[in-house]
């Protein structure tokens, strides 16, 4: 009986060793990551009364990463953002706009990969799609949708830094160099070409919070 519990035990802690070996992950490591983001946003426009945003839908994040080590990887991606701000132009009157951007970021990890690290970097987005509202005296008197509209620039650049810690929680913060709208947009009203958005230069900053966008999850792949 003696040696058939000194062999179940060997071999209990064999199996748990072995589990422990498989369960670290091997370097270099690629795989795949996803997830939300709620993005709390402003427009910064001066000298108006900016309202935080809150858009916690449609964002979703699509990561390839390539982590060389333990301490440090890069990654891109795939990424669908809604980004838009909200300012009060009067005491009555207040304006909301958003645009769906499609987005490519490059951005690069450092630190304990496995618990909490620091990763920055850069992102080209299309915003393909732009909402605009206004709403006076808290109702709303005009909404428009429009695809690829010429009212914003077609391209965005952006650049953000954030924190992934130790619990997958991730913080980022982002901000477009970029201006929200193509200032040089022209529209004809009673035979009069007028430029709207000529005096509205508004760049777009945001803090979001995201969940386990890193995690390896089921998406590694081999060398």
């Amino acid at each position: 009986m003696k040696y058939f519990i000194s062999f179940a035990l060997v071999l209990f802690l064999s199996t748990s060793f072995l589990q422990a070996q498989d369960s670290e992950p091997a370097y270099p490591s690629k795989y795949w990551s996803s997830g939300g983001e709620w993005i709390f946003s402003t427009g910064n426009v001066e000298g108006q009364n900016n309202v935080v945003r809150w858009s916690p839908v449609i964002n979703l994040q699509n990561f390839l990463n390539f982590d060389r080590s333990q301490n440090f990887g890069w990654f891109t991606g795939v990424n669908l953002r809604n980004v838009g701000f909200i300012y009060d132009e009067s005491p009555s009157i207040r304006k909301k706009f958003r645009t769906y951007n499609l987005g490519v970021p490059l951005g690069l990890k450092f630190g304990n990969l496995d618990k909490t690290f620091f990763y920055l970097g850069y992102e080209l987005e299309m915003a393909f799609n732009y909402k605009e509202k206004t709403f006076v005296d808290e109702r709303k008197t005009d909404k428009f949708n429009v695809w690829f509209s010429d009212r914003v620039n077609l391209f965005q650049s952006s650049v953000f830094a954030g924190v992934s810690l130790s619990n997958g929680t991730s913080i980022k913060f982002k901000y477009y160099p970029t201006g929200f709208f193509n200032q040089d947009f022209t529209i004809s009203e009673m035979g009069q070409t007028m430029r709207p958005y000529e005096n509205l230069q508004a760049n777009i900053f945001y803090v979001s919070l995201s969940f386990d966008i890193f995690d390896r999850g089921e998406f590694s792949f081999g060398d």
